[in-house]
Order: structure tokens, then C-alpha cells, then sequence
């Protein structure tokens, strides 16, 4: 399937893109190149084939979740440029004009 410069050009301006023409004729070229092999893996049997995420074997790899001491409030606050009422102090942003 060929992708022309001008369908590179629409989605480059449909995704706000400023591209040379070197960079729209390699990736008319490069997207072509794509969507051929795409079009070549369509025609394989994949009859009984299980879908996959990933090629690789993994296991979970999630610790198992238990309580644990944590930074009290006065040592999470230690550093903070400004803090009130056991809050981090931030500048306001809302609102502003």
C-alpha cells in the first residue's frame, strides 16, 4: 500500500507538524513500507494462534502489600520552603489573572 505525500502532508497538518520534504518523502516511504508489511502478515493462518501481550515470560513482579513505618508529618515537612497545618504551603495559581 503506498502512503502519497500528500495524505503525509494532511496528517502532518492535522497533528500540527511542521515537516521538511526530505522528512514527508521518508516517511511517505518509511509509512509505505509499514502498512506493506501489515497488508503481507495479513495474509497468515493464524487459526489457533493464543493472542499475546508480550513475547517474553514474566511473572508478576508486584511486592506483596503490607504496612510498613512511614515519615511522620514533622519529618515529610522538615524541608519544605513553607508548610501550614501540616500541609505543604504552595504558591496560589487559580485564579489568577
Amino acid at each position: 500500500m503506498q502512503i502519497s505525500k500528500q495524505e503525509v502532508e494532511h496528517v502532518a497538518k492535522l497533528a500540527r507538524l511542521e515537516l521538511t520534504e526530505a522528512e514527508k518523502d521518508a516517511f511517505s516511504e518509511q509509512l509505505s513500507s509499514i502498512l506493506t508489511y501489515v497488508e503481507k502478515l495479513k495474509g497468515l493462518n493464524t487459526e489457533g494462534v493464543e493472542p499475546t501481550a508480550t513475547v517474553l515470560e514474566q511473572a508478576n513482579v508486584f511486592r506483596e502489600d503490607k504496612s510498613r513505618p512511614s515519615l511522620s508529618v514533622e519529618k515529610a515537612l522538615a524541608n519544605a520552603p513553607e508548610s501550614e497545618e501540616h500541609y505543604f504551603a504552595v504558591p496560589r495559581i487559580i485564579g489568577e489573572t
